[in-house]
């Protein structure tokens, strides 16, 4: 029992930043006794888990999260990872669509009162281009569209045009990734009520790239629109098209003030507030089921945990059908496994810096909290094939540059900076994944030394020190992450809405009876939404007799 460790947080007068508040370390604490029955025991404390059981124990169910590793929080966390006082965000950054969630939205978990706080940065991002030139993404969209009249009036029209298109149907879609799979009529059936539905239900299903390319003439703001961020999902796949819409039309890119780990460490808090119990070193090995139903699960220390409702999951669906016999699932939830399929991983730099990154623009520079670097659509549609082919491009890859200390200086000391860059590479080598291991300081030092050609100020004497996760280590740090996905699998036609997991088993159910899944492997998949984790929790409250509308009023 000494590996288990009851997970509070430093105990303070007041709810300062996470991220400078962050869970106690190394602190052996009263824990639960092996034998004691929860309603609901839950395997990962990702952001999603912990959302869903925020809302069962609100509910009044006594809830047990179960983490195996130090932290909660999943890909949702934020730690010193270079120097001492510099708080980078592990994996997850902007929270762009969790605002959109009722959860948010209609202050169902008052959040805010366990500590999280958001910030809304502007500009929202840049992009500077090898000409010298550059686009820049405001919060006035009205700037923003003069933005990319620099490039071409009939693009800045376009941009307008389509912004206005999409405001007509952003309801449909906000509110299907807010739905459990069923529980309203799909999105095309939906789309087909609207008077101009039919012509929203071939652009839903064309690509991302034909949108782009038939309604923009300059390749700035094709490249800009393709890659800003880079979606994991290149541009010419089919079903993409939403995303040429969403790209001008997107939420801003909201940060938590302290960090990602901010929103899990409140929802901790929420958790335990409400008579819930977290503990970490704690991995979850097997699933126990009695009667035909799952009952509990068993940790790696040989510790075991009873649940008299339901065991609620967020492992990665290719662990959890090596947790209970096969037989149990089924051929078709096992054929949807087996056949799962990854997305464009990243390797990640960061670094402890002693000045932000500086572009150049008209008049000076300009140090965003999010820049993105595409010098061109070709080079987006190019990475289709290297993704394919197991091609490794380090000399121009899709580059990510992001600051949160530009907005939120509480992540540093005074005057410093925390800088991150991410290039879009792939998990599968040729040689295999292992090969990350030989190869991971040589792409990192190579994509910063592409990223100076934009930002030249990020010399090494303005770099304290660094951090680097490749592919492989993503993976390693997070088993959700599997093959090196930040959303725990492609988001392809095969794998996305009634298909994710897989067809029949997209409701939170899983084939053993008692067993509910949450988390990136389900509807509407990655991304720090929420989605996953409330849907979870409406389909559970369903099944236990009442509703999330219900338990959202009570106070």
């Amino acid at each position: 029992m000494s590996a288990m460790t009851r997970r509070g947080f430093v105990k303070g007068a007041a709810l300062a930043p996470l991220a400078l508040q962050p869970f106690a370390r190394g602190q052996q604490q009263p824990t639960a006794v092996p034998t004691e029955r929860f309603d609901v025991v839950v395997a990962g404390a990702g952001h999603n888990s912990l959302i869903a059981t925020a809302y069962l124990a609100k509910a009044g169910y006594r809830c047990l999260v179960l983490e195996g590793r130090p932290l909660v929080g999943g890909g949702v966390r934020t730690e010193e990872l270079t120097l001492r006082g510099f708080y980078h965000d592990t994996c997850s950054a902007a929270h762009s669509f969790i605002l959109q969630n009722p959860l948010m939205r209609n202050r169902e978990l008052n959040l805010a009162d366990y500590g999280l706080e958001y910030i809304e940065p502007d500009p929202v991002i840049h992009m500077p281009f090898p000409d010298g030139s550059y686009l820049t993404e405001w919060r006035d969209r009205e700037r923003t569209i003069a933005e990319f009249a620099k490039f071409s009036r009939k693009d800045a029209e376009a941009y307008r045009k389509l912004g206005l298109q999409y405001a007509t149907v952003k309801a449909i879609f906000e509110s299907a990734m807010f739905t459990p799979i069923g529980f309203d009529k799909p999105v095309n059936e939906r789309l087909a009520e609207l008077p101009q539905g039919k012509l929203w239900q071939r652009r839903v299903a064309m690509s991302q790239w034909e949108i782009v390319r038939d309604n923009f003439e300059d390749d700035h703001c094709r490249a800009f629109l393709l890659g800003s961020p880079f979606t994991h999902q290149p541009p010419q796949y089919p079903m993409t098209g939403r995303l040429a819409y969403s790209a001008v039309r997107r939420p801003p890119r909201f940060i938590p003030k302290g960090g990602s780990g901010a929103l899990t460490q409140a929802l901790a808090r929420f958790i335990e507030a409400h008579n819930g119990v977290i503990l970490v070193n704690q991995p979850v090995q097997r699933l126990i089921v009695e009667g035909g139903k799952c009952t509990g699960v068993e940790c790696g220390d040989g510790s075991s945990y009873r649940a008299k409702k339901a065991v609620l999951s967020t492992i990665h669906i290719k662990q959890l059908v090596d947790m209970a016999p096969r037989e149990l699932w089924g051929e078709d939830f096992l054929f949807g496994v087996d056949t799962w399929e990854g997305e464009i991983s990243a390797l990640v730099s960061h670094y402890a810096a002693t000045e932000p990154p500086k572009f150049p623009v008209a008049g000076g520079t300009i140090s965003p909290v999010e820049t993105c670097i595409m010098p061109s659509s070709e080079r987006v549609l190019r990475y289709a094939y290297e993704f394919a082919a197991g091609k490794l491009d380090d000399q121009e890859p899709p580059l990510e540059i992001s600051c949160a200390t530009m907005a939120d200086p509480t992540r540093a000391p005074a005057g410093m900076h925390t800088v991150r860059v991410i290039g879009y590479h792939l998990y599968n080598l040729k040689e295999g994944p292992q090969h990350w291991d030989n190869i991971k300081d040589q792409v990192s030092k190579a994509q910063l030394n592409y990223a100076r050609r934009f930002a030249p100020n990020l010399t090494a004497d303005k770099l304290l020190a660094c951090f680097v996760e490749s592919p492989l280590d993503l993976e390693r740090m997070n088993p959700h992450n599997w093959h090196g996905s930040y959303h725990a699998g492609g988001m392809e036609p095969s794998q996305a809405g009634a298909m994710r997991p897989m067809p029949g088993w997209a409701q939170h159910r899983m084939p053993i009876p008692g067993l509910y899944q949450t988390g990136a492997t389900t509807h509407p998949g990655g991304s720090v939404t929420g989605a996953p984790g409330r849907n979870a929790a409406t389909v559970m409250l369903k099944d236990f007799g009442t509703s999330i509308e219900e338990v959202a009023k009570r106070a």
